[in-house]
């Protein structure tokens, strides 16, 4: 990290971890690798609901680490995180604007917790401290802490795909949240598609300045733009793989399916990740290609998310009815060809799981990044590797052109490639595997973090000039 001051990270949940070895992934093995090196304050939501918001953070020290956690209310967990982020700002970010839900008091919720989450935030903050925050639930947050008379460097960070502008303006009052974002020095998201969305948006509807470098010019500020791919702690995944744990549960998963292929899917319960789409896909593949009847299984990991949100009820209904469907039509007395699993495992036995599988299945209809394909090249042997089946919607096809590549739209294209990838030659799959190995390694989880704190920096110093030269026009 650039500078000699704290980083403080601010996400809706706070990983605690009181050993130094990371059991997570993604966002909470970047984040405490940072905070380990710079030393600071890992902020956010407990995970707490209460009949009252807190009123002062809850406190943990590790090392040099501070973890600062407020509880939320009944009511502004239901207004602000039930709804206005999920079920307002995410199916809208995953381009569903047919489930998106437009509540003028969730809005008010939402704007309230981001000011009231700054306003606990702000007394912990030092002179020199760099400000990093995360994800859609904390576009205001900035702003508030702004107002607040704060002028550290702050920079944001979106997990989630950003829209096009036509399916933007169709929420009301987005002029106001993305003004919100000009209060950062720095945005990152996913893909360069992202960007050229927000660009695309400031230009036409905020009638921005956009320069070749990056920078947008709107609502009286200039801000960075850029794409930072998120990656994963490649050699740590590839390592879960020899522990115990993991060797154990690869041994039972193989035992039980007595030598047969197995096509694995890792996905929360949410209608983004296109499960429906995949079981008919594998529905037809078992129409289509005979051969695979008693020779494979899908072993579809689902766990639960947001079970109080009536749209992740619904999908988990049918999801669970298209498997017994599938089972019914094809099963025999000693073969099911889905084993369906609504709850979670540890990153040990899917890492197990993952060393297991011919395939990886990824679908998702639209995903920021999705790392769970990382996490399957990252878990093969690199002997006998599986085949990564992806979508071309996942963020992750960007940087992973050597997966199949398919539409998850299509599932006849979708059956036809896990054939593909059930029969490819050993040769080709290891040339695959290779090739998206030593990207892993190159764009890791260290690799994300570096490069974002370092831009955000450079971001800062040329905001400065830019107000400079303004102010002196």
């Amino acid at each position: 990290m650039n500078g000699s001051g704290r980083l403080v990270v601010v996400s809706n949940r706070v990983t605690q971890v009181t050993s130094r070895k990371v059991l997570a992934g993604g966002l909470a093995a970047g984040v405490l690798a940072a905070l380990r090196e710079s030393g600071g304050i890992w902020f956010g939501w407990s995970g707490g609901i209460t009949d009252q918001s807190s009123p002062e953070p809850n406190h943990a020290t590790n090392g040099k680490i501070t973890y600062l956690t407020c509880d939320l209310s009944r009511r502004d967990f239901e207004e602000y995180y039930n709804g206005f982020s999920n079920r307002t700002l995410w199916p809208l970010f995953h381009y569903r604007l047919d489930l998106t839900v437009f509540d003028r008091l969730q809005y008010e919720s939402y704007l309230r917790v981001n000011r009231h989450f700054a306003t606990r935030l702000l007394p912990y903050l030092e002179e020199d401290d760099t400000i990093w925050v995360h994800d859609y639930h904390l576009i205001p947050f900035a702003e508030e802490l702004r107002k607040m008379g704060v002028d550290a460097p702050l920079g944001f960070f979106l997990h989630t795909p950003f829209p096009p502008a036509d399916l933007l303006v169709a929420l009301p009052r987005h002029e106001k949240l993305l003004r919100a974002l000009f209060a950062y020095d720095l945005i990152g998201f996913q893909t360069e598609n992202d960007v050229r969305n927000f660009r695309d948006y400031i230009k036409r509807e905020a009638n921005g300045k956009l320069d070749g470098d990056g920078s947008c010019t709107a609502f009286g500020r200039t801000i960075q733009v850029k794409a930072f791919p998120i990656g994963i702690d490649t050699e740590d995944f590839a390592a879960l793989t020899e522990t115990p744990e993991a060797k154990r549960q690869r041994h039972i998963l193989e035992k039980s399916v007595m030598e047969r292929d197995i096509i694995i899917g890792v996905d929360r319960t949410d209608y983004s990740k296109g499960l429906p789409n995949r079981l008919k896909a594998f529905e037809l593949l078992l129409e289509n290609y005979p051969v695979n009847r008693g020779r494979v299984h899908l072993l579809q990991i689902t766990p639960p998310s947001r079970e109080h949100v009536p749209e992740y009820v619904e999908i988990q209904t049918e999801v669970e009815g298209l498997s017994g469907h599938i089972n019914g039509r094809f099963a025999e007395f000693d073969w099911v060809p889905i084993r369906y699993i609504h709850k979670a495992y540890n990153r040990r036995i899917l890492a197990g799981f993952f060393r297991a599988a011919r395939v990886g299945l990824v679908t998702p209809l639209r995903d920021g990044m999705n790392l769970v394909a990382k996490e399957y090249v990252a878990a093969q042997d690199p002997d006998d590797p599986g085949v990564l089946v992806l979508s071309k919607f996942a963020g992750a096809a960007r940087q992973m052109d050597r997966a199949l590549i398919v539409n998850p739209y299509d599932v006849n294209q979708v059956a036809d490639a896990i054939q593909v990838a059930l029969e490819m030659p050993l040769d080709e799959r290891q040339a695959r595997w290779r090739a998206m190995m030593d990207d892993l390694r190159r764009h890791d989880i260290d690799h994300w973090r570096r490069t974002f704190i370092e831009e955000l920096h450079n971001a800062r110093v040329a905001g400065e000039a830019s107000q400079r030269r303004a102010l002196s026009a």
